[in-house]
């Protein structure tokens, strides 16, 4: 069952997105460059309708370039890219009324209201739900009588942020949406991502910000120089790599030092760590119970360890890119 259909059983009003595809964003071979400068060398994204993609790379990876493409504010040289079922450089206009947008760093009209700017990009969207624009008032704790000029950056951030998640968007990109909150103000940032796949948008979600992304995202697409090297599901990404064992035991441990699937072994005076390929996990376990363990932890690898082992890599290791 999708994330929409539970949130139906639940009474949540789910908004109506175009099925045709099952993608919100669809990108294939994507090639940018800013003259002799390759921005973009042939990335590949997908974000299926209703969910929640976290878009990782360091600075200069591509990722601004990339949803600029995305927003119609730059024209591909390449590359099939499809926003919404449609062509983001040729009906940027009636796409914009579908999606909300969300950067880093925003900017705002110094003599207007937050309330005066938050309705006005609203227009853009199509119009706001009053019911939803006062709950994400209230959520973010924002006053929106206070001109723009006296904001903070937190509060330019939650101006932006009301914006778009009071909307009727489709589909909200936020390019780290979240730069300037406080903790309390990025959980319930959290709430409202949530709150909005379960309405059945979908989300583009770039931030370095690893917990957020491990949080939210039913996806990760992970690119560098301009390439996706990885997308899929974080449990398949994964599954696909090691696990992290710490133990205090008794006993030699020399047998367990040796068993195959055993990596990046460590042991002083019992307490022992490593890391196991999946499929030994049995084998290891079955040697640990014989040191008589008095305490075992077992883990996977972090958002953060999966994203920089792409880094550690050389360069040219094949793509993998997950289906629908």
């Amino acid at each position: 069952m999708s994330a929409a259909d539970k949130a139906r059983e639940k009474g949540v009003q789910v908004m109506s997105v175009p099925q045709s595809s099952g993608l919100a964003v669809e990108i294939h071979g994507l090639v940018k460059s800013y003259g002799a400068t390759r921005a973009l060398a042939g990335l590949d994204l997908m974000l299926p309708t209703g969910q929640v993609l976290g878009f990782l790379g360091p600075n200069g990876a591509g990722k601004t370039t990339t949803i600029r493409i995305l927003l119609g504010l730059l024209r591909a040289d390449s590359g099939v890219v499809r926003l919404l079922g449609g062509d983001p450089w040729r009906q940027g206009v009636a796409l914009h009324r579908r999606l909300g947008y969300v950067p880093g760093d925003v900017a705002l009209w110094p003599n207007l209201t937050g309330g005066q700017i938050i309705d006005l990009l609203g227009r853009a969207t199509g119009g706001l739900e009053k019911a939803r624009r006062a709950e994400m008032l209230d959520r973010f704790e924002l006053d929106p009588s206070t001109r723009a000029r006296a904001y903070s950056k937190g509060n330019r951030q939650k101006v932006a942020l009301v914006a778009a998640l009071a909307s009727r968007a489709e589909l909200l990109i936020l390019d780290e949406p979240t730069s300037g909150l406080d903790p309390i103000m990025e959980a319930r940032f959290t709430q409202a991502i949530r709150q909005a796949r379960d309405e059945g948008r979908s989300v583009l979600l770039s931030s370095h910000i690893f917990s957020e992304v491990e949080k939210l995202a039913d996806q990760v697409c992970i690119i560098r120089a301009g390439r996706t090297v990885e997308q899929g599901s974080l449990a398949r990404m994964r599954h696909l790599t090691r696990i992290h064992v710490a133990a205090t035991v008794d006993g030699d441990t020399a047998a367990l030092a040796g068993l195959a699937g055993v990596h990046d072994f460590h042991a002083d005076r019992g307490r022992l760590s490593f890391t196991a390929d999946r499929q030994a996990l049995g084998a290891i376990l079955t040697t640990l119970g014989e040191l008589d363990p008095r305490d075992l932890t077992a883990s996977p690898p972090s958002l953060e360890e999966l994203f920089l082992s792409h880094y550690t890599e050389q360069p040219g290791r094949s793509v993998t890119v997950a289906q629908r």
